[in-house]
């Protein structure tokens, strides 16, 4: 059966540029650090490696792609996938790169087990890891070991559309467990709750109201921080539909502040531009 390439738009082809941008500079000062001796790029979740655009319906390099493009080049580069089609796909366009891994499954165990415990501090290896699922795919102990590593910075998709579809409800009561679980495993507990929603006092009881996408995204950032471990987290950057709404944040979490700095002007180029 043939692979249904993933089509996108304006948004999703800045983020692919966002990334790629910062992994040049990326590359380019941990190959000049004489003490680094090795440096990776991780995907989790790789797609087919190549994605249609929306608006001239022709195939445009994904991440995978663009990384394996970078000079100078990363010492090697983690790919998954949970489809085997995509997958297949994306071993026949990697070809016969000797410095690439590519693997099928959940990205979680994937992560937690194989790829990230590789990228050792003490022995002066360096990662950048992109965290882009479409949904609330992801653990929270992926995130949580990445900053505790001190060696891997992140860009991380926020699934805020996914949140607000089947979680952060107007009445929180009506929201099925399985979903509960599915943002507490996101979150890593339930604390999400306290930034989701604020009490306030009405005529004659307490009402419990929703909080905007804002306040639940800067509180993520403060986890970032506070939990993960990530000494520097700019403010996300929002990304939209056609209409202006925002479907998801792009973070990125670091502990350096030369990446930090980078981010940051990359962001602040791409932050104030409309809608396509």
């Amino acid at each position: 059966m043939a692979v249904k390439l993933d089509e996108i738009g304006y948004w999703s082809e800045v983020k692919l540029d966002i990334i790629s941008r910062y992994a040049k500079e990326y590359s380019k000062i941990m190959t000049s650090q004489e003490f680094i001796k090795a440096h990776y790029y991780i995907d989790a979740f790789a797609g087919a490696g190549v994605h249609i655009t929306k608006g001239t319906k022709e195939p445009v390099p994904g991440s995978p792609l663009n990384a394996l493009m970078i000079e100078p080049p990363f010492t090697g580069y983690s790919f998954i996938d949970l489809d085997g089609r995509k997958v297949k796909l994306l071993r026949e366009l990697v070809a016969d790169r000797q410095n690439v891994d590519i693997y099928q499954g959940d990205c979680n165990p994937i992560l937690l087990d194989k790829v990230l415990p590789t990228i050792r501090y003490e022995e002066f290896k360096r990662a950048l890891c992109l965290l882009d699922p479409y949904g609330l795919h992801l653990k929270w102990d992926v995130v949580h070991a990445a900053g505790q590593s001190r060696a891997i910075e992140i860009f991380l998709n926020f699934p805020v559309m996914d949140m607000n579809m089947n979680v952060l409800w107007g009445n929180p009561e009506k929201v099925s467990k399985d979903q509960v679980a599915r943002m507490d495993a996101f979150w890593g507990d339930g604390s999400w709750k306290q930034a989701a929603y604020r009490r306030t006092q009405g005529l004659f009881d307490t009402i419990e109201e929703k909080t905007s996408n804002e306040a639940v995204a800067e509180a993520y950032r403060q986890r970032l921080k506070t939990v993960a471990g990530f000494q520097y987290v700019p403010s996300p950057m929002p990304m939209r539909n056609t209409k202006g709404a925002i479907v998801y944040y792009l973070f990125f979490a670091s502990p350096n502040r030369t990446g930090d700095k980078i981010v940051r002007y990359i962001f602040d180029k791409y932050r104030t531009r409309g809608t396509v």
